[in-house]
């Protein structure tokens, strides 16, 4: 099979699958490519609540592929750049579940998700110093958002490795679970998340994000959109809320 992303949606949850295991998931351009317009499908789609990202096998992505380095290195990152904002952008939550190998362009991507759950034995590194590439300035502030100068500069400076206690100690990622339990751990979160106000969660992404014009806006769809009244409604009768907002529509 050549590589490509795949991706399926059940249940609310659109998992897209980073496939190219003769290079342990390395991305190429095509795939860099195609994330964007595959992104915007699902945005758009009413039955999506949730993204998972995740790779093929035992490795989340080995970073992009060396090989299209080879002729325009600065045709590379833009790619690489415009999908990892187009997976920032994502309207709805999304989480990076992380097996074996996160590096380069693989930690790019997973630092574009709201949250990161991995597997023990995973291992992060964010790796252009390896190949004296600048590391763009939006992916360094937003490492540096997520694990603080110190951490970022370590990652960024010597291309290490960090195993998956130590990125969870620096804040990289939110859990790490023990072999074989990923893969039950996400659906279960996942279900959380899709059954919870998109409303809430669309704001909340956005003020997490430091946007600061879009109160009145948010205000605007909180008094219009029922959610609340559903939401208390639902708790004060012991049941399951049923909300209707949604970025889709």
């Amino acid at each position: 099979m050549e590589p490509q992303l795949l991706h399926r949606v059940a249940d609310g949850v659109a998992t897209v699958v980073i496939h190219h295991p003769a290079k342990r998931n390395a991305m190429t351009a095509g795939m860099w490519e195609a994330l964007p317009p595959l992104l915007d499908a699902l945005a758009t789609d009413p039955t999506v609540r949730v993204l998972v990202l995740t790779g093929e096998g035992g490795t989340f992505c080995a970073g992009a592929d060396i090989s299209t380095l080879r002729g325009s290195p600065e045709r590379a990152q833009t790619l690489a750049v415009r999908a990892e904002e187009a997976l920032a952008a994502f309207p709805k939550p999304t989480l990076a579940a992380v097996r074996g190998h996160c590096v380069g362009g693989g930690a790019q991507l997973a630092a574009a998700c709201d949250l990161r759950f991995a597997e023990e034995g995973a291992l992060f590194g964010v790796t252009p110093a390896k190949l004296g590439i600048v590391y763009p300035a939006s992916s360094t502030r937003r490492l540096v958002s997520l694990v603080g100068p110190g951490t970022a500069k370590y990652l960024l400076f010597s291309g290490e490795l960090l195993e998956a206690e130590r990125a969870l100690r620096t804040g990289l990622i939110e859990e790490v679970l023990p072999e074989g339990e990923l893969d039950k751990r996400v659906a279960e979160f996942t279900r959380v998340l899709a059954s919870r106000s998109q409303l809430t969660q669309a704001a909340a992404k956005e003020f997490a994000s430091g946007r600061t014009d879009r109160d009145a806006h948010w205000a605007e769809q909180a008094r219009g959109s029922g959610d609340t009244a559903e939401g208390v409604a639902a708790f004060l009768e012991r049941r399951q809320p049923r909300f209707d907002w949604t970025t889709s529509g």
